[in-house]
């Protein structure tokens, strides 16, 4: 049997209505730049707040071998 116009017209309203829902959500991109909190004071660069120590020791190795790790994370010190 099938439907006919209105019942098309309907589906495509539901249709339309839950894309937008899912774009009124926003992009995880801004969520990812308010969470880089953790930065290197040598080069400034910024890293997300779930890096880890191994993470930060390997930049530092990496981008700056003559600083060493505390210098560029001084949050690291206990």
């Amino acid at each position: 049997m099938g439907g006919g116009n209105a019942q098309k017209s309907k589906m495509a309203r539901e249709k339309n209505l839950e894309k937008q829902k899912a774009a009124a959500k926003g992009s995880q991109l801004d969520s990812n730049k308010k969470a880089m909190t953790i930065q290197c004071k040598v080069c400034m660069q910024t890293f997300i707040c779930t890096t880890t120590e191994v993470k930060c020791r390997e930049h530092a190795e990496a981008k700056h071998p003559k600083s060493d790790l505390y210098t560029c994370f001084p949050h690291l010190k206990k």
